[in-house]
């Protein structure tokens, strides 16, 4: 199973995860062949990605930490703050109860899942993009928290702050936040002003609040709306890490994703000049930098597809080889953890590599 663009379906290609409508309904089931109207609709829907099941490797398992329930029910619950937030009346904010227990569902099993690295990346219609992205910044951050050995109660802290981290946005004129081109400088001065709205809207929260207006501070005194240096809190950093990783890995109307071994990168480069650099290993630990069913390219030359990753092994997952250096099919399939092989992945091949190469 792999992410594909809309762009690049076509009809007879299966469905590998269910895709959901804007009111959390199954909107096409996993398992079910696209046909010409199904890509014409996922076009008219904006739906950028959807995950194919190409039936070339079966037993690439691909985990989510959180039971699709969980999710949907957390992007439903999202939606529905976002838009009570931008009445006129709602000047402060207090989340239903409802959020508090989807809250303690998703630290009970991202404790209960902490072997399983973040794999997937969700279905998101661009107007979608908020309530999805709040969603992922929680769970993000919540993995790094449970490898840093944080108690329940503190997770369950932080998990809310993140997931109320871009709350202010609402606040932000949507022709600005949905623009498909680069914003002007004035354009941007007014979306850094979320993370004040995000503050004032909390005022009862106050861990939460001080995730909203702070998760944009940088170590290295460049962020905003403070300036902060050296005293930002690791559940702001968390966070900040998790926002940053979730935008460069999701697909938006004015650019592709970034592949996540590109935003992997990306990050730990970060690391004691925005960042902890203690946080951001236990951040990318949990990140499957080559997620299972990606077809990649070796240092070796020869093409593997990837079965599984372990925890702090981000750059080092298990595959099988399925076209040798020389372009042939192996005769067996062999398999090995690259870290133990001396093998180092290249990168993720492109769907055009994969289709050249015969494999779909």
């Amino acid at each position: 199973m792999r992410r594909l663009a809309v762009s690049k379906l076509t009809p007879g290609m299966r469905v590998g995860r269910n895709v959901y409508g804007k009111d959390g309904q199954i909107w096409l089931a996993k398992g079910v062949l696209l046909t010409g109207r199904y890509i014409e609709r996922l076009r008219e829907l904006r739906v950028p990605v959807i995950y194919v099941d190409d039936g070339f490797v079966q037993d690439a398992e691909v985990k989510d930490i959180i039971s699709e329930e969980t999710r949907q029910q957390a992007v439903q619950q999202m939606k529905a703050l976002l838009l009570e937030a931008e009445t006129p009346k709602a000047t402060v904010i207090n989340p239903p109860v409802g959020i508090y227990r989807t809250v303690e569902k998703i630290v009970q099993q991202v404790l209960a899942n902490k072997g399983v690295l973040y794999n997937l990346m969700d279905i998101r219609a661009e107007d979608e993009y908020l309530f999805y992205h709040s969603v992922n910044v929680c769970l993000l951050a919540t993995m790094a928290g449970a490898t840093l050995g944080w108690g329940r109660e503190q997770l369950e802290e932080l998990a809310l702050g993140a997931l109320l981290h871009d709350i202010g946005k609402v606040r932000v004129p949507a022709n600005i936040l949905r623009k498909p081109g680069s914003l002007t400088k004035r354009e941007f001065e007014e979306v850094k002003k979320h993370t004040v709205y995000g503050y004032e809207m909390l005022q009862n929260l106050q861990n939460a609040r001080k995730i909203a207006r702070s998760h944009h501070e940088r170590l290295n005194g460049q962020g905003y709306p403070d300036g902060l240096q050296n005293d930002i809190p690791a559940d702001v950093q968390l966070t900040g890490m998790a926002d940053i990783y979730d935008a460069l890995t999701a697909d938006r109307i004015y650019r592709e994703a970034y592949q996540p071994f590109e935003a992997y990168e990306m990050l730990a480069g970060t690391g004691d000049f925005w960042f902890d650099y203690r946080l951001i290993l236990a951040f990318l630990s949990n990140i499957a930098a080559f997620p299972a069913g990606s077809v990649v390219r070796l240092v070796s030359g020869a093409v593997a597809v990837v079965l599984e990753t372990r925890p702090g092994l981000s750059l080092h997952p298990r595959v099988r080889v399925i076209v040798e250096p020389t372009g042939e099919r192996p005769v067996s399939s062999a398999e090995f953890w690259c870290h133990e092989a001396g093998v180092g992945v290249l990168r993720t091949l492109t769907h055009e590599e994969i289709k050249a190469l015969g494999l779909i």
